[in-house]
């Protein structure tokens, strides 16, 4: 099997983060850690992904303004012709800051916000006042030029300000929304009790399928597999053709919604995108933490890992699958969110737990493939 186009790297240069969220998968604290990537290794990580794939690179963290040459990283990256983009809670974005990261060739920044006012946003990040420094941290963005997008984190504690956090993206100006549906790992473990159900997971990945239909916003939930195969639905309601589940470059948002918006469906994990740790240790994504190899080990050559590490053929392979993602018949297009499976059931090919699909039944307009 051939492997398949890296399309998105998602880079951690340092697990040091300001905030004590409830939900990070790194449990990131406000220290320094030791062990992390120098410069000169990521330097010769990116030069080897080069050699190989010209992906977006995400620049990630922990809070990677935090470290001193973050700057000099995102410089490098756009010199060997990569799309730069970095996630932060925004705390350390200033006049200054923004304009360096222009300097250093960012295209694009997300910042997270977890809830639409003060009070959610503060409990679920953890630190009074988190909410107030994001939204100046955005303002400084805003102020320079410097396209940014909102993220936000949804469990049951958040999920009734979908609404507004999309409203409020809007109004800060923001570029794209990217609601994350909660994986329980890292701290996020300890709000498995505040996840949503599987029935309400389905309801607010349909009620952002009818908030994108007609959002000025480009909207792409992120940890949910799924949320193709009910966009599709949300719009056959509105009359767009069939949804052919045999074949997974029909899901993709931009023939969904006939706009080139969003990207294919399913998890993208060792599929199209990688998540490096700060320490080296690569993995399908940041919340899974099976390693796919290690960097350090094997002379920061990604490219040997891409091809040939046994995870990334086994996610690949959806024959490989089992419980009721092996059965189902949307397997290639959606496959399930692997690191979910690997939290409930310590399977990285198990069945999705949020799921209330049923395998082969027949829908009108989705032929089910014999």
């Amino acid at each position: 099997m051939n492997a398949p186009s890296l399309r998105l790297v998602a880079l951690e240069i340092t697990r040091t983060c300001p905030l004590a969220c409830r939900h990070c998968r790194g449990d990131s604290k406000d220290r320094a850690y030791e062990d992390e990537l120098s410069f000169g290794e990521i330097a010769a990580i990116l030069e080897n992904v080069e050699s190989f794939a010209h992906p977006i690179l995400i620049i990630t963290g922990g809070e990677p303004l935090t470290r001193p040459d973050v700057f000099e990283i995102a410089a490098c990256s756009s010199a060997l012709g990569f799309l730069t983009t970095l996630a932060t809670c925004g705390h350390l974005l200033s006049d200054g800051s923004v304009t360096a990261l222009l300097g250093a060739g960012v295209s694009r920044i997300s910042v997270s916000l977890d809830g639409a006012i003060a009070e959610t946003h503060d409990r679920f990040r953890g630190v009074p006042g988190a909410f107030d420094a994001a939204l100046r941290g955005i303002a400084a963005a805003r102020r320079h030029g410097l396209p940014f997008q909102v993220n936000s984190t949804l469990t049951a504690l958040n999920a009734r300000e979908l609404e507004p956090l999309h409203d409020l993206a809007r109004s800060l100006g923001a570029e794209a929304f990217h609601p994350f549906l909660l994986v329980p790992t890292g701290r996020g473990r300890e709000l498995a009790r505040s996840a949503l159900t599987p029935d309400e997971y389905e309801r607010v990945l349909a009620n952002i399928a009818r908030m994108a239909a007609c959002s000025p916003l480009e909207i792409k939930p992120t940890c949910s597999p799924n949320y193709l195969r009910i966009a599709v639905a949300a719009g056959r309601e509105s009359g767009r053709p069939p949804f052919r589940p045999e074949d997974p470059d029909s899901l993709s948002l931009s023939k969904v919604r006939g706009e080139p918006r969003g990207m294919t469906g399913g998890c993208l994990g060792g599929r199209g995108f990688v998540f490096i740790s700060h320490r080296g240790k690569v993995q399908m994504c940041g919340f899974l933490e099976c390693e796919a190899g290690d960097l350090r080990r094997e002379g920061y050559d990604l490219k040997r890992i891409w091809e040939t590490s046994p995870l990334f053929l086994d996610v690949r392979d959806t024959a490989r699958y089992r419980g009721k993602c092996g059965r189902c018949e949307y397997v290639r297009s959606c496959g399930g969110c692997r690191a979910r499976a690997y939290a409930a059931f310590g399977d990285h090919l198990g069945e999705e737990p949020n799921c209330t699909y049923q395998p082969g039944r027949r829908r009108d307009g989705d032929p089910v493939p014999t």
